[in-house]
Order: C-alpha cells, then structure tokens, then sequence
C-alpha cells in the first residue's frame, strides 16, 4: 500500500482547506481502515508454525532462531450489547505487548476466539424462539467488527467459537479421556512426585491380575475375586473410580427456573440471582468430576507459575488444604460417626456433637428421649422421630449458601442419639443442625464449645457444657495456639504442651487404638459437572438398560444438540421443593432414545438429556489455537511442545511451561483457572500435552469505569448531558436540575455507556489505544473521562506534524545528525521505555514518547535519526498512524517486524537531577530527569507514575504545581 492511498487523495474530510493533512479523525480513520485491509491482505500476523499448514503471509516456518512467545486474552462472551470503552482494555494490552515482543524479535501467537455457550443467548431464545446458535453468531460478528477497527494484531485464521462443531467434537473427547481415566495416588510422576491419572483399562486389568484388590461396594465385598463379578458388577466397580462419574449429589434446586445452580448463583438470601426464585437443596443424580484427587498438585503447583500472589491465595484458600485427624465416635446402639478435626488436641473439650441433617445416621433414630434430654433440646417435639423430621423438611427448604449466612443464628435438634468421647468416655449428645453440610468433610463435628466461637454460640442457646482446653481467662472461646490445660486422664496427659505438640500426642493415641488417623482433607469439593440447560455441549455418553454410562467411540463425535421446540427447562411452583429437573433436550424422544451398535449389536440406548457446563470449552482453549483445523488430535504434540513446553522461548528449562502471558479480570481467579488446571493436568498425566500448566504467568488488568448520575427521584440520566455547575448544590447538574454523581462500572442501566464506534468517530482508534494506556498502570482500575481523550489525540498530532506539512503533505525531516542533546535524550528513552514495555508499564511509556516528541517539537525540522527510532517505538501503542509515517518516511513493507531501537550505552550517561513526586504534599516518588527538563514533560511523568496513580486512587486531578527540575505535587479536587 502507497502512503497515498490512506491520507493523499485530496483533502481528507474534516480537515480545512488551509490544513488538508491534518490529523483528524477523519483522516485517522481512513488511515487505520486502509491499514486493517493491507496487514489483512498481507497476512502480516500470520504466525507461523513450525510445521503444518499454518505459516506466515510469505509461506514460510517458524523461524528456528526466534523464541517463541504465546500472549492471550481471557476468552470473550460475545454479548448482544456489543463492546463499551472498558472492555478493550485487556485486549489492547495484550496487543501492545504481542507488537512489543514481535519486534523484539519473538515469534509471538496471538489469536482471539469466542466462548459461546452461554445462558443470556439461551435466555433469548426463550424469549424470542430465535435459535441461540443464530443470536451468538450475530453477536460474534458484531464483536469482531468492534475488535477489528482497533486494530488487534490477532492471527485471524486462529479465531473458532466454543460452539462450532469441531471445536465440541475435541470438548466431547476430552471429556472422554477423564471419563476413561482413574487416579492412583502412588504412581510415579516424572516430577518425581506421586499420584497421576491413569486410563481406566489399567486399572482393570490389575483387578484382573490380582495385583490390586477390588474395593467394596454395595453388592461387591471388599477384596473379591475379579472373575467371580459379572459383567455389571466391574462395570460398577470401574464407574466408581473414575475421574468422571455420576452420583447422588447435595446440589443448589431451583423448582422456579428449572434448573440446578452453583453456589455462586444463590444469594445469602438463599434465592437464585436471576428471578430471585427460592432455592433448596436436594441430592440428584449428576456428573461430577474428581477434582478433588488433585487438590495437592494444585495447592503446591501454584509455586511454578508467575501469577498474582492475591490469585494463588484465593486458590489456596478455595482448596482449603488442611491437616488435622479423622476421630471415630461409637455411638450408643452399634453406629458410628466419623468426623475430621484441624485440632485433635481439643478432644477434651468435645462436650456434644453436630450432624448435617441430611447424615445417614438420622435415617435411624432412637425411639424415645434418653434420659438427661432438656426441653430447649427437643424444640417441643414428643420423640427423637418427630424432632429429626422436622427438622429435615425445615432445612431442605434451604441452600447451602443460606444455610451458611445464618450460621450465627443457631438452629437444631437433639437427635436422641448419644456418641461416646473416645479419650475420655463420655457420652456426648448428638445434635442436628443445617450449617453442618453433608457436602463438606463428613457431614459430622465434633463440637469444642471451650475453643470455637461457632460451637459456643450453639452451647450457649442450648445450655451445653463449656470445658476450655487453652489456659487464659474468660468464659468465651480460647482459639489459636497456647499451653494445653484439662487434658490429662489415664490415656493421655497432654497438660503443659503447646498446640502443636500436643496435636501430634493425639493423633498417635488415636491411631495406635484404631479409633482415628492423622490426615489432610479440603475444603474443594467434586466439579458438579451436570446443567439442566439446553445451550451446552451434549455428554457423549449414552445409557444402557442397567442405566450405566457407556462412551461414544471417537467416530461418533461431535453429539450435536437437536432442534427442541422449547428452549426453557421446565419450571414448577417456585415452592415445590420436591419436583425434579426436567430439561429441554428430554423433550425430543427421538433424540433421547437412539439405536446404535457399539459392538453388540444393533441395541436402544438413552442419551444424557443434561449438558455440559460453560466452563468446559474454556478449560482447554489455549490449545486449540496451537492449530484450530486439527483433525487427528486434540493438539499436535509437536506444536504443543513449541508454544507451551517446558524451557520454550524464553522460559528456562525445568520449568513447568504454558501460555506466555495470560491476562484477564481477577473474577475469574478461582473457578475458570482452577478447572482449566485440572483439565490440563489430566491431559499432561495421560500424555497429550508436555506442559504441567496450562498459563505460566497470569496478569489482572485492572477495569475502566465511570461516574453515573442520579436526579432527585435516584432515577439515572444521560451522563454525556450532565455538567459541572457550580450553582448545583451537588457541583453538577442535568437540564438545570442538580444530580448527585456515583462512581463505578458502565452499564446501560446507568446510562453512561461510552462505545469504542463512539470513540473511533471522534477520534479515531490509536487515540484511544494511546488514551486506555496511558490512564494509569494496567493492574488498577481507573475512571473514564471523555473530555481528557483529547489529550492522546493532540500527542498524535505532534508528532504527525514532526514528519507531515498539514498544509501540502510533504515530509518535513531534516536529514541533518541530531545535536548531542538530542541524541542523549533518545537514547535514554530507548532504554526507558524498552524496560518500561517490558515489563508492561505502557503509561510510563507513552509519558515518556511524549517527552522525546515535545523535545522534537522544539526542533526546525526534526531529525529523520530521532523521529524514525520515535515511531518504531511508538508502532505497538499506534500501529496505524505508525504504519503510516513510517511509510512517509520511505520505507517498504510493515515496521510491525522491523527490529525495535537499541540504545547506545555510551549516550545514556548524563547528568541529571532527582525531582520529587507528591500528592497532596506526600511523597509518592521520585523519578531521574535532565535538567532541562520542560514543566509540561514533568507533569506528564507525574500524573504516570504508578504510585502517583494509586494515590490518586480514581480522583480527578484539580491542579498540578511544578517546580522544574526538582519538585511536582499533584492536587486531587
């Protein structure tokens, strides 16, 4: 492409006759138009393999001399409101540093595909009957004509959806492979720890071999023969040790949508999120995957990774590692109940016990009320029988969300049962109450009322002993560590030990009578797999006549969905606690009830009518943009190996590998991330992928947001109509009337949505690229101001006047060697800005172009050695207008693969001086500059430094004092 066909062809619309080459946005938009064609045409971010199909625009390999280097973005949901300012934020930053590391050198993979299943296209589709494939496509279109006139440097031959079936086809088989697979916890792994996924035939052919003994199981007795098991019986045997398996399980039922939700979905209210519909708890039968068998690799394995210590902790904490004991109580009548304790030291403190109303040991319950029973015990109920079924209907109406909010409000109910201390023979009463879940641990406590404030609370509503394990002074809770006191008997004196010595006493004890071991136990629980939705991949299992789950051969996949006359699971009384899920896709029989031959013959068997959840295809995404028309593999070993292998570019050897740089909102810190490293994991355990990890280090952008405003009924107004007026009781005002302003997210709702069409209309693309990266460092939130993108703009306008004649189009360099201060000024900021890229400080960055240009500026004409080096360095935050001048000043082809300045370590020493940054009169830093320094590029380098910007913490500046060179105090208002 010419340089004229962007910006020459008469006078630019927008632009006056006495200026024609102006950088407007009119001209912007014809230039970065032009340019998106040309690097499209080109295929100039084509990236190439190093082997396969997939090369670069010339035809060629990966080069074996360039690291490789794999930037992505979390995966986008391609909502039907399309993109406001805030949601290119990430994108552009990935961008920037993909265009950074490509002329570094890196052969940098950098592509942007969909994640398409997902409930608001279902929603719509209930709504409207319009297919959600229809309205997720239309929104996928909108969302890449969005991206594409930003100018994403993205590999558009990468991009697939979620939802497209080849992509299914490999979310299906993955799904198989942990359906297919078991884990054995002593299996060497090449880390040299123990405990991997194995494939389930090999778990059957030990069973066969005898080598491993067959466990029990309802119907099957510990340690039987193989060969005296039917057909059936190993299949059931097999089933239960399989990472993905179906069970009864506590799940979140919502009888008013329909459907089962995750924690996350239900209030504290114990309501669903959407509809605020009641939600009660109730065991269903649902696919669950054991994520629970890696719950050690995914603790210790956060050591490798460079993520966020604020992420790795809310994953630690999410997995819930804790050491401790498992204590076996027998209870009066032959049963037994175990529980899990992080202090077995407090054992003699247990005084009763608590059971999740759902424990089978309320399945039997003494017929009558033992003696010593309180009234305050029995909730005015006759019998143990009435109490505990009361109580059971009573909890059933709710969640387990709401039954953990209200764990300060006690309720329960002696279940007639008594439980015997085994250290001390006591007989303990054994209570039922709802914030004890079934789901976690084992259902069961042993409750210490001397050492948590929980049990002290429920001793104290039912008049309970009190026995204090910790020497202190108080009737409340002694908690934490200390010296042990009233812990001594014939059995054990633990009297005078610490805590943790004392700990280690116990757990001997308990195991040297066999009433308890030492163990490690989570709070991570099972993947609850199972949705009761249509819009999701279908399991690719089916189910034979004793209703046990077979898998699909490979031949067989993708399962689509079928066309459903009703998109909407079917509801029930929002009351009805009892109805069952029944969902969409078991309205089409023929499809339910298929006839396939799977070896045996030609047989009936019953699909899954569930779906998968929307997690699952973006469990495994990072791989398939490795190659996305993979036919023969889930990812081609050698690729993976390339992009993703341990010691790759520029990852040292040893290490664990993965994604490059991943960068994505920390809301998605626990759950995406966590069943991506699972999934990876599988796959790394079974051979498909060399990497132990699936993103080797993780960056949380921080978020646009914007001030809302509301009038004098809290009714939101436009925000683009509101003014400040001084007049306004409130400092602003709408149509006359004073508003009161909010600071937050952008929301159609709020009515302070700013659109990048809006942007781009105004100012063009590379204005607000420049603006998003120069608002403040990545990694915090910042407030979006439409009225400052003017500044970003203006820069860009300098600096096309240091190369442009607005008046004729003539290039205007001079050819002259810059003077010495000139070139001690570039040369410092190669070297600045280089680190600052690097290590993605953009805003630093930019503020700091800025300088050199300003400095340029003052130049009569500007040297071609200091603009060229200028707009290289500028080409990642700008790329079109960077292209452009690039062009203008003679040079063929792209500068997107030209090599980034170097700078001169003989012109970076210079004398400089330290000036002080404040806010408000504190110092928040100090930065080196030259003595020459302008105000102007002073306060440029204040308002971006990023201790400036936390103190700012989101205020508007008021003023900015300068004291050039040594002093800049920046004002909030």
């Amino acid at each position: 492409m010419s340089a004229e066909t962007a910006a020459s062809p008469g006078a630019p619309v927008g632009t006056s006759s006495e200026t024609p080459f102006r950088y407007t946005a009119a001209l912007a938009e014809r230039i970065e138009l032009a340019w998106q064609d040309e690097w499209a045409r080109r295929g100039t971010f084509f990236t190439p393999n190093p082997s396969g199909h997939l090369t670069d625009g010339e035809g060629r390999h990966a080069d074996p001399t360039a690291p490789a280097f794999m930037v992505m973005d979390m995966f986008p949901y391609p909502s039907g409101a399309g993109l406001h300012v805030g949601h290119p934020l990430g994108y552009i930053a990935t961008d920037v540093v993909g265009r950074f590391r490509r002329m570094q050198g890196d052969n940098v993979l950098h592509a942007l595909g969909f994640d398409a299943f997902g409930l608001p296209a279902e929603q719509y589709a209930v709504q409207t009957g319009q297919h959600p494939r229809t309205t997720t496509e239309a929104n996928i279109a909108i969302m890449q004509r969005q991206l594409r006139r930003l100018g994403l440097a993205h590999d558009a031959r990468r991009s697939f959806a979620t939802i497209d079936p080849d992509y299914v086809r490999w979310t299906q088989w993955i799904f198989l492979q942990v359906f297919g697979s078991w884990y054995d916890e002593d299996a060497p792994r090449p880390d040299g720890g123990r405990g991997r996924a194995r494939p389930i035939a090999e778990l059957e052919a030990e069973y066969a071999a005898g080598t491993r003994p067959v466990p029990a199981l309802d119907g099957v007795p510990a340690g039987v023969a193989w060969s005296a098991l039917d057909a059936v019986a190993r299949r059931r045997v097999l089933d239960a040790s399989r990472l993905a398996y179906v069970s009864e399980t506590p799940v979140n039922w919502c009888p008013g949508l329909g459907t089962v939700l995750a924690n996350e979905e239900v209030t504290a209210d114990g309501r669903s999120e959407r509809g605020n519909f009641p939600v009660f708890q109730r065991s269903l039968r649902q696919w669950n995957m054991r994520i629970t068998a890696y719950a050690d690799r995914l603790t210790d394995d956060l050591e490798h990774i460079d993520w966020p210590e604020k992420v790795k902790a809310m994953q630690r904490n999410w997995i819930g590692r804790s050491s401790g004991a498992r204590i076996r109580f027998e209870v009066v009548g032959g049963a037994e109940v175990e529980v899990f304790t992080t202090r077995p030291d407090t054992l003699f403190g247990a005084t009763f016990m608590v059971v999740s109303p759902e424990h089978p040991l309320l399945d039997e319950v003494p017929a009558a009320w033992p003696d010593g029973t309180q009234d305050v015990w029995t909730d005015g109920h006759g019998s143990p029988a009435a109490a505990v079924a009361a109580y059971r209907a009573f909890a059933a109406g709710r969640s387990a969300v709401e039954r953990q909010a209200d764990a300060g409000r006690k309720t329960g109910v002696f279940t007639g049962h008594l439980a015997r201390n085994p250290l001390t023979d006591d007989l303990l009463p054994v209570f039922t109450a709802d914030y004890v879940l079934m789901g976690y641990g084992t259902g069961a406590i042993m409750a210490v009322p001397g050492g948590d404030e929980r049990d002290f609370a429920f001793a104290q509503a039912y008049h309970l002993p009190v026995v204090h394990t910790l020497e202190g002074e108080g009737e409340g809770p002694r908690t934490g560590d200390g010296v042990v006191t009233a812990s001594s008997n014939e059995h054990l004196q633990l009297d005078g030990m610490r805590v943790t010595e004392a700990k280690e006493a116990v757990g001997a004890w308990l195991e040297e009578r066999g009433v308890g071991e030492r163990t490690i136990t989570y709070r991570l629980r099972d993947w609850l797999f199972s949705r009761q939705r249509y819009w999701g991949e279908p399991f690719p299992i089916v189910y034979d006549e004793h209703d046990l789950p077979i898998a699909l051969p490979l031949e067989s996949l993708p399962v689509d969905l079928p066309d459903v006359p009703d998109y909407a699971p079917r509801t029930f009384d929002p009351q009805d606690a009892q109805s069952s899920p029944e969902p969409p896709l078991g309205r089409d029989d023929a499809w339910v009830h298929v006839t396939l031959d799977l070896g045996d013959g030609p047989r009936v068997y019953r699909r899954d009518t569930n779906t998968m959840p929307n997690w699952a295809g973006s469990c495994w995404y990072h791989l398939r943009y490795l190659d996305p028309r993979s036919q023969d593999a889930v990812v081609d070993p050698e690729l993976e190996r390339y992009w993703l292998g341990p010691g790759h570019g520029h990852q040292p050897p040893g290490g664990v590998g993965g994604v490059d740089l991943y960068v994505g909102g920390v809301e998605h810190a626990v759950l995406h991330l966590l069943y991506a490293r699972f999934w990876h994991k599988v796959l790394h355990d079974l051979g498909h992928v060399s990497s132990g990890e699936p993103f080797q280090r993780l960056f949380n952008q921080g978020y646009i947001q914007a001030y809302a405003y509301t009038d004098a009924r809290g009714v939101h107004v436009p925000a683009e109509e509101v003014v400040e007026d001084a007049a306004s009781a409130t400092g602003y005002s709408w149509q006359g009337q004073a508003v009161d302003r909010q600071y937050g997210k952008m929301g159609k709702s709020l009515k302070n949505v700013v659109t990048p069409d809006e942007m781009y209309a105004q100012y063009g693309a590379d204005t607000l690229r420049v603006y998003e990266m120069s608002m403040g460092p990545l990694d915090l939130s910042r407030p979006w101001e439409t009225r400052t993108v003017v500044g970003a703009q203006r820069f860009l306008q300098r600096l096309w006047r240091n190369v442009v004649d607005e008046a004729t189009g003539r290039l205007v360099v001079g050819e002259d060697a810059p003077a010495p201060e000139t070139l001690r000024l570039l040369h410092r900021t190669v070297a600045d800005v280089t680190e600052d890229m690097a290590a993605m400080r953009v805003n630093t960055a930019i503020a700091k172009l800025i300088v050199l240009n300003n400095h340029l500026t003052t130049l009569d004409p500007a040297p071609r050695a200091a603009v060229e080096p200028l707009v290289l360095m500028l080409a990642p935050v700008a790329p079109h207008v960077a292209e452009e001048l690039w062009q203008r000043l003679g040079h063929e082809g792209s500068l997107a693969h030209e090599p980034y300045p170097v700078a001169d370590p003989a012109l970076l020493v210079e004398e400089t001086e330290t000036c002080v940054l404040q806010v408000q009169g504190k110092v928040r830093g100090r930065v080196e500059v030259p003595p020459s320094v302008s105000d102007d590029e002073l306060r440029a380098l204040a308002l971006a430094d990023p201790a400036v910007q936390r103190a700012l913490d989101g205020r508007e500046v008021r003023t900015v004092v300068v004291r050039a060179p040594k002093l800049v105090n920046v004002v909030p208002a």
